[in-house]
């Protein structure tokens, strides 16, 4: 399925139902009265977060969402039907965004969340209800009020407890392949990997965490060179980014630090929040590298490089060091979580419908 992770949708929720004016007409029943009913709430559009989703390219090709009016007043005391409600199932992470304005309206961040995106119109009033000692015969009714439109921007930015950050083929395919249940495309060519990959790491019974692949960066991507200024929107979730370096290029020109200083200055001028996260530093393709000379390679690198944080030293083909890097891994985003505001699993806002009206617009 291709990945899609931006979309434009227009939504319109119902409008409400008129009421009518009716007199009763029933034989040996002199002076029946009104009888007109109200009209039905029109249908509302919501917002549901499904975990089985993980793209927005259905939102591509079905752009256009619209609620059922309700159903105008009857005669005989029957109220309108109110309108079917349209629920538009989204992956969990999506933000939901004014397109006009650029507000930011929800996001939907845990799995099952629903909220109300737009709210259908409230129906009209029939004359029975102006009935009143003073007014035995009212001929008054009221229009149904008109539904919600907007136009949204929906982004998706998917949820990952570690990112995997890196210049092309510096082995993070092989890498989330090797540790995880994910399967993406690995081949000996820059920019294999097109969309993001997620993958789940089982370290043991009940522990496990998501770990996000994706494409590579290069040297002016914030400026959008290449693919991975695309995507680097998704490392802004994580708890933990992971820089995985190739210590063994084919080409012996290429020099793995100024790579690696590069894509660090990247990571800052695209956004300085995420270049402030958390960042271990991954040595990669070790089994390219003489076992006697190693150490020296990886001294000198460090030194280089001048990376203050953590260094793992890793070979994702033949998995050496691996295990280590993942319990590592596990037991940080454990103590990450446990420090972290728990999140409830619907917004207390829109746990329940917003309160219907008093009275809906008189027109005579």
């Amino acid at each position: 399925m291709k990945f899609v992770d931006e979309a434009y949708i227009d939504i319109a929720a119902g409008d409400g139902g008129s009421g009518c004016v009716s007199f009763s007409h029933e034989k040996y029943k002199e002076f029946g009265g009104p009888n007109g009913g109200d009209g039905g709430r029109g249908g509302h559009v919501y917002a549901v977060a499904d975990v089985n989703l993980n793209t927005l390219v259905d939102f591509r090709f079905s752009r256009r969402h619209n609620a059922r009016n309700g159903q105008h007043g009857m005669g005989s005391d029957m109220f309108g039907a109110k309108g079917d409600d349209v629920i538009l199932k989204m992956p969990v992470g999506t933000i939901l965004t004014d397109a006009e304005t650029g507000e930011v309206l929800f996001e939907l961040l845990v799995p099952g969340e629903q909220v109300l995106i737009a709210k259908g119109g409230d129906g009209g009033f029939g004359n029975l209800r102006f009935k009143s000692s003073t007014n035995r015969a009212p001929r008054s009714k009221t229009p149904g009020w008109p539904g919600e439109h907007k136009n949204l921007k929906l982004e998706l930015k998917v949820l990952a407890d570690v990112g995997l950050l890196g210049m092309p083929n510096a082995g993070k395919s092989t890498f989330i392949s090797a540790v995880s249940n994910a399967r993406p495309r690995i081949a000996d060519y820059p920019f294999t990997t097109l969309h993001p990959n997620l993958g789940v790491v089982r370290v043991g019974p009940e522990q496990s965490f998501v770990v996000a692949d994706l494409p590579g960066l290069i040297e002016g991507a914030s400026e959008g060179a290449g693919l991975g200024h695309l995507f680097l929107r998704h490392l802004q979730r994580t708890r933990l980014l992971l820089h995985i370096v190739d210590l063994a290029p084919f080409d012996e020109n290429v020099d793995p630090v100024a790579q690696a200083k590069a894509i660090v200055g990247e990571l800052k001028k695209y956004d300085e929040a995420l270049y402030k996260k958390p960042r271990w530093l991954v040595l990669n393709k070790l089994d390219m590298v003489d076992a006697d000379k190693r150490a020296a390679v990886v001294k000198d690198f460090v030194k280089r490089f001048k990376f203050k944080g953590p260094v793992f030293e890793i070979s994702a083909l033949t998995r050496e060091g691996c295990e280590q890097l993942v319990k590592t891994i596990y037991q940080h985003v454990k103590e990450v979580q446990k420090s972290e505001q728990p999140v409830e699993d619907i917004d207390p806002r829109f746990a329940e419908l917003p309160p219907e009206p008093a009275e809906p617009p008189v027109s005579g």
